[in-house]
């Protein structure tokens, strides 16, 4: 037995219909189910590769916010936007109409990057694949210099 691929996030928020308005409505990603589960609410999202890719569970107003700084725990998670870079320059459009700060840009050799907070602080990593490059043919390319970006 082995990984076959990585299946899904969930990630806990304060708000499910303020993460889920980020998630669906800003970034795009469809809906596939909102769940009452006893008072706490959920969103399911899937672009069809699965059942779902990301769950928000709601835990509420009162939750501790996530700590600043060098921390153990996740430090972002990414999320393939489209295949070019007139499709990434389109959502750094989409984000900029919906006031959301781009807080950081990445050529990363293998794919070019925007990163944004959703509304709970998690870092997403946007991006698109660089075509012609073959990190399997070139394997350390996963972790060439980082350049800027430049689109």
């Amino acid at each position: 037995m082995s990984v076959i691929e990585l299946a899904h996030v969930v990630l806990y928020v304060r708000d499910a219909k303020a993460s889920g308005a980020f998630y669906g409505d800003v970034l795009g990603w469809p809906v596939v189910a909102t769940i009452d589960l006893g008072g706490t609410r959920a969103v399911a999202f899937s672009a069809g590769r699965t059942h779902h890719e990301l769950l928000l569970i709601e835990v509420g107003p009162d939750a501790a916010p996530l700590p600043a700084g060098r921390r153990l725990g996740m430090y972002h998670f990414g999320i393939k936007v489209g295949d070019t870079d007139d499709e990434l320059r389109a959502m750094l459009r989409r984000l900029l109409d919906h006031h959301v700060t781009v807080v950081g840009s990445a050529d990363h050799t293998i794919t070019h990057s925007l990163y944004v907070l959703d509304p709970d602080g998690n870092e997403i990593e946007l991006y698109t694949d660089v075509a012609g490059v073959d990190w399997t043919a070139n394997p350390e390319t996963i972790v060439a210099q980082i350049r800027p970006l430049r689109m």
